[in-house]
């Protein structure tokens, strides 16, 4: 008896799932290889807490790393409104509120799933230095408050602290190097390899409260309190560091200011030959001597008014601010910066940021012009009267802090060419800059990346993985399968020959 065609069409479906399945599985079996997907990203948050303003910069990096370091890029910077966390001495809750709104920023930045797994800082340069000079409990304080707002938030807080003169300036230093493709660099041969005919910058940043200038001597560094020792990217390095503590650039005008007065303690009256001719300001005595930069002499009225007269003379300027340095209190065999500390002489090429850039900048002195046309230039400046000046800058933040050009410019002049040793050859050497690849200048970015020599890397996830032709085909022939499948169970069930 033959079969029935019901039967012969189940029987050749069976067939068709028999064998396809089977072909599908071997296909699943063979051709399967290992794949690692790529490293994941990690992010780390650092607040740069200075003596004038408070930024936050955003990092990520690779989650696996190279010779150790890890490869770091700045996804966002945000700036605190308001000034230094050093300013809410008298009411730290407000440093700590002042955070919120780039804390806020920040977690629309870092995916939720790994804000809790994201390294904060926050690292306090001069200011704090200063205030805790000052007053330890105060500077407590104002910690407790950053950090308690800081923990608010879901991210993997590691502390609040005071970095020392030569973390800052070492730190700038490997910000530098880095983005400048000194320590490392991605070659056409798609790998990473350390530059071999590339020599290191020097740093020079200038702050508020601060100015720390470091590189890496020809020589050897004879006093091992300026040495500092790196490894970075499978390379070690021995570079020289120094910052001065007071020599930042609103506590070098204080120091001037103050110097000016004692000149006539017993008036009320004060003649700045840095201020220019026609502006007028009035000054606190208590406001003056409020730092422990400016020592308040003994008979010292905290409520006192003094007017400060801007008089214009350059020469007078730049004279009184040589007299903020001590040019000779080195020995004969040393070599020196100023006020007798040792420096080992100047070698290579340097950048110079921060409070550096900014003023420069304002004269339209970053293009590389010789000492002679920067002198000349500042020079010029400083013989412009009050009214010259705001008509001729209308935009400078209503004039709030032009007056304060020229003797920020002879300053920055004055400690680089005679402080730091900078002559008419070696000035070519200093590049005016702040920012490389839309990533800033500074210590933030070299101590997250000093930080990666910590952060253990991660094993790239292995997945397998199969060729995509391959894969096509076993999907097709699954697919098959299941149709094949699916027909035969209806033909099964409702095929009713009459």
């Amino acid at each position: 008896m033959g079969s029935s065609p019901k039967a012969v069409a189940v029987g050749c479906l069976l067939a068709v799932i028999v064998v396809s399945g089977t072909v599908a599985l071997i296909l699943a079996a063979v051709g399967v290889k290992g794949v690692y997907l790529p490293p994941g990203t990690k992010y780390g948050m650092v607040f740069d807490a200075g003596s004038s303003h408070t930024a936050l910069y955003i990092y990520q990096w690779p989650a696996d790393k190279e010779n150790g370091t890890g490869i770091i890029s700045q996804a966002e910077a945000c700036t605190v409104q308001g000034p230094g966390i050093s300013s809410y001495a008298e009411n730290p809750a407000n440093a700590g509120a002042s955070l919120r709104a780039c804390l806020d920023k920040a977690m629309t930045i870092i995916p939720v799933e790994q804000q809790r797994e994201t390294p904060t800082y926050l690292g306090a340069t001069a200011g704090m230095r200063l205030l805790r000079e000052q007053n330890s409990t105060k500077a407590d304080l104002v910690f407790a408050e950053v950090s308690k707002t800081i923990q608010q938030y879901p991210v993997d807080f590691r502390g609040a602290r005071i970095l020392t003169g030569n973390e800052e300036g070492s730190f700038g230093w490997i910000t530098i190097n880095y983005l400048l493709e000194t320590l490392v660099k991605f070659s056409f041969a798609g790998k990473w390899i350390r530059p071999q005919s590339a020599e290191v910058l020097g740093a020079l940043d200038l702050g508020g409260a601060s100015t720390q200038i470091t590189f890496q001597p020809s020589g050897t560094i004879e006093d091992n309190s300026t040495k500092v020792f790196f490894r970075l990217y499978g390379t070690n390095y021995s570079i020289y560091t120094h910052s001065y503590l007071c020599y930042g650039r609103d506590q070098a005008l204080k120091m001037l200011l103050a110097a000016l007065r004692k000149e006539n303690l017993t008036s009320q009256q004060i003649s700045h030959p840095c201020y220019p001719k026609g502006y007028e300001e009035n000054v606190t005595a208590a406001a003056l001597y409020d730092s422990p930069c400016v020592p308040a002499p003994v008979a010292h009225d905290p409520s006192q008014i003094l007017t400060v007269r801007g008089t214009g003379a350059p020469a007078e300027c730049r004279s009184a601010i040589q007299k903020l340095f001590n040019f000779t209190a080195c020995g004969a065999n040393r070599t020196c910066g100023f006020n007798g500390v040792y420096q080992p002489p100047g070698h290579g090429q340097f950048f110079a940021f921060s409070g550096f850039y900014y003023t420069f900048y304002f004269l339209n002195l970053t293009n590389g012009q010789p000492l002679s046309v920067i002198n000349a230039t500042i020079w010029g400046f400083c013989t412009k009267g009050w009214k010259e000046l705001q008509a001729s800058f209308p935009q400078e933040e209503s004039h709030s802090r032009l007056h304060n050009y020229c003797p920020s410019a002879f300053y920055i002049l004055t400690l680089l060419h005679e402080g730091y040793k900078f002559d008419e050859q070696m000035w070519s050497n200093i590049h005016f800059r702040q920012q490389v690849a839309n990533t800033d200048f500074g210590w933030t970015l070299g101590y997250v990346l000093n930080l990666t020599n910590m952060i253990p890397a991660e094993a790239p996830e292995q997945v397998k993985g199969q060729q995509r032709g391959l894969w096509a085909a076993t999907i097709f022939l699954i697919v098959l399968t299941a149709a094949a499948a699916l027909l035969a169970i209806l033909i099964q069930c409702l095929w009713n020959p009459t």
